[in-house]
């Protein structure tokens, strides 16, 4: 998250898309994996980020976080760390971020926000300083691709030499992975999240084809002011077969007003993940961004108590959690409905939520009918 966004807030989104073929994905080593604009878990089953952001890196301390927001219902946690603009963020620290996880359940999104802005912040560092940081901790990160996405960079690119972001973002994905960091990727948009250039929209399958296990995400803030802002972006990526995420959101931004009620609706009913932004510690113009007040989940501010508890929040879509919690992925256990579970997604072609294995229906975890 930038602290002030910059420039053309009151440009509309009028998307004039150029469909693509869908892009074949690539396999994933034992982690996560990306199939026809959708995630998957190890076990092969549908997986559908949905949670928050936590600031970290600024408030090492507060790790009560994870199992906080566990508790309040989220399956996935997205983590700010530093390569060392904010400070370095240790080996140490990312493993332990790394246990909370997997202690809490959740899936870790860990991001380097260090590239917020770059173009325009002069402080920014570039995608390619983001992905040495990476590789400096391949030792903590291989053996965790079932647990953990990389967030190459948070932000890249402010309003000013975001035409270099698709060129940066396949040299930083091919650099970890000429480093043998074989999890699924996420890389952020340009124009400090907002992607209103339409750059990553425009140049997301060129990226999907160097790299198939690649998902993209966009920050959603007063860009994404009316419905048809926020549909119509997330319709580019989804009508195209790529994997979108909306890894920041909230109700209430200084450059806008973002429309969070489409955003939590629409993402539901297109099954797309989302993060909000964040649990504690905003300042400034920033603090009404806060799910809760001073790390204290009993707490609510008025956004989450809109993102936990209200229409489309949290609390409502009860998100599944990654079957790697939950399962051995034998298919032996039963959905709530009273079917089995099946072994894998790709039983299920159609994407409605049922498959075929052994001659008999099974329920995709996680999937629409998962209920």
């Amino acid at each position: 998250m930038r602290r002030l966004l910059g420039g053309l807030l009151g440009l509309v989104l009028a998307l004039a898309l150029t469909l693509i073929a869908p892009v074949a994905a690539q396999a994933s080593s034992n982690g996560f994996s990306v199939s026809g604009g959708r995630i998957y878990d190890a076990n092969g089953s549908l997986f559908v980020p949905q949670g928050i952001n936590h600031p970290l890196q600024w408030y090492p301390t507060q790790t009560g976080a994870f199992a906080d927001a566990r508790a309040a219902g989220a399956n996935t946690i997205r983590v700010v760390l530093s390569g060392g603009r904010y400070g370095t963020s240790s080996a140490a620290m990312v493993a332990d971020a790394i246990a909370r996880c997997k202690a809490n359940k959740l899936v870790c999104i860990l991001e380097d926000h260090d590239t917020t802005g770059y173009g325009e912040d002069s402080s920014a560092y570039t995608l390619a300083q983001a992905a040495q940081f990476w590789v400096s901790l391949r030792s903590t990160l291989v053996g965790q691709e079932k647990y953990v996405m990389i967030n190459i960079g948070n932000e890249p690119f402010g309003n000013s030499g975001y035409a270099n972001w698709k060129s940066a973002t396949i040299s930083a994905v091919q650099t970890l992975r000429a480093a043998g960091l074989t999890h699924t990727l996420i890389v952020d948009a340009p124009n400090w999240g907002q992607d209103w250039t339409f750059t990553m929209r425009d140049n997301a399958a060129a990226v999907a084809a160097v790299d198939g296990n690649t998902v993209f995400s966009v920050h959603m803030y007063g860009i994404f002011s009316t419905a048809s802002a926020v549909k119509s972006y997330i319709d580019s990526f989804t009508s195209r077969g790529l994997p979108l995420l909306v890894g920041e959101f909230a109700n209430y931004h200084a450059s806008g007003v973002p429309d969070a009620s489409t955003i939590l609706s629409y993402t539901r009913s297109q099954g797309i993940g989302m993060l909000a932004w964040s649990w504690s510690g905003n300042s400034g113009e920033d603090v009404p961004l806060d799910l809760v007040n001073g790390f204290n989940p009993g707490s609510l501010t008025s956004w989450g108590q809109r993102f936990l508890n209200g229409a489309d929040g949290l609390t409502a879509r009860a998100p599944q959690l990654a079957t790697v919690y939950t399962t051995s992925g034998s298919g032996s256990s039963t959905a709530p409905n009273g079917y089995r579970y099946c072994t894998s997604a790709s039983s299920d072609p159609d994407g409605d939520g049922w498959g075929w294995e052994n001659s008999a229906s099974c329920v995709v975890h996680g999937g629409a009918a998962d209920h």
